[in-house]
């Protein structure tokens, strides 16, 4: 009886503490807590299911966040976001192109919110989510992530899995994913790709080309989307039958990119292309330097929309290009989040933004009605 009577007593105290540092820093670990008290990670994963059915705390991927006061009370600040972590964790890719962009957006929105962005950086190569996403829930005590992992990697799905189902408030970047027996859906922010490569095929097409080519990078998770794009477009305008270059390259970074480029401005010759779709900006810049030393003319003899642009506009000369809503993005992402954080239980959100069309230099009117 007095080990009986005495039980309730000891977790009442552990939960008194769990509480106690809850207030202090705005979030637990499980395993800190665990070491502290002398007991066990099970016990204290109890004690947290327990405050969390009491509406005190809320569980998160490896501890906890404090959801309520004592007194029942939700702790909100002038924005509605509980009171807790003022910090969101955010993966990106690269921090020297393309996403630079997207921080920005979501750090402007993140201060709008009284939130700091606590950013963390990968590789469209690594498989190192989940090592990323530990560090900021658990030392930098984030109270929901924004993340753009490497959706091929063999440990994303598992990590994106188990951060759905454990309920902490997640956010992905252009990237979308169901996950879970029940294909639970992942609130996302994406750009249209595909509605971004028909703008630009649409315009190519009202300055008379009409065998346009797409030359896009193997390695990059735009590709799919461009292609899909510039296929339903050339269906669309009734230009599908026309044989075109339509080239999968390796990065413009590599030695043998020279030849490559010539490779794909023999086909434009041979074919009779005119026009084309190029992704990225690099890409599209070196092709345009090409041309010069070949004698061939842009946009006379061929046309260039570049995508991303990221650095079209500061070429010589400038080039066209599409451009995709980076800043609204990072903005939108955030957005979302705090949305999720304020109401845990609304639907999944998916947003999707338009890219924009830049006409500078490098599009014009075919040279010679015969292409077509």
């Amino acid at each position: 009886m007095k080990r009986s009577a005495k039980a309730p007593r000891l977790a009442e105290t552990r939960r008194e503490a769990i509480l106690e540092a809850l207030r202090r820093d705005g979030a637990v670990r499980i395993s800190e807590l665990a070491e502290a008290t002398g007991v066990t990670r099970i016990t204290i994963r109890r004690d947290i299911v327990q405050l969390e059915e009491e509406g005190v705390v809320r569980r998160v991927h490896g501890g906890a966040v404090l959801a309520q006061e004592r007194s029942g009370a939700v702790r909100n600040d002038s924005h509605g976001i509980p009171a807790g972590s003022r910090r969101i964790g955010m993966l990106v890719p690269s921090f020297d192109y393309y996403w630079p962009g997207v921080i920005e957006g979501a750090q402007q929105e993140a201060a709008k919110h009284g939130l700091t962005v606590v950013l963390r950086g990968s590789s469209y190569e690594a498989d190192d989510t989940l090592p990323h996403v530990d560090y900021l829930l658990s030392r930098a005590h984030a109270a929901g992530l924004i993340l753009a992992p490497n959706m091929k990697a063999a440990h994303s799905a598992q990590t994106l899995e188990s951060l759905a189902t454990s309920g902490i408030p997640m956010v992905l970047v252009e990237r979308t994913a169901v996950v879970g027996p029940f294909h639970m859906t992942v609130e996302s922010v994406v750009s249209d790709h595909s509605q971004g490569a028909a703008i630009a095929m649409r315009h190519l097409a009202d300055l008379g080309h009409r065998r346009i080519g797409l030359v896009i990078s193997g390695d990059s998770p735009t590709a799919p989307h461009l292609r899909q794009g510039w296929l339903t477009a050339r269906r669309e305008l009734g230009i599908d039958d026309l044989e075109v270059v339509d080239e999968t390259v390796a990065s413009s970074r590599e030695s043998s990119w020279g030849a490559t480029v010539d490779v794909i401005l023999d086909k434009c010759l041979a074919l009779g292309t005119t026009a084309l779709l190029v992704h990225a900006d690099q890409a599209a810049a070196s092709i345009t330097q090409r041309c010069e030393i070949r004698g061939l003319s842009v946009p006379g003899d061929l046309s260039i929309v570049a995508y991303d642009d990221e650095v079209a506009e500061l070429f010589t000369p400038p080039l066209t290009a599409v451009r995709p809503p980076r800043t609204s993005l990072g903005r939108a992402a955030v957005n979302l989040l705090v949305e999720r954080i304020r109401n845990p239980n609304r639907p999944a959100h998916n947003v999707v933004i338009t890219p924009s069309l830049h006409v500078r230099q490098t599009t014009g009117s075919p040279r010679s009605a015969a292409a077509s």
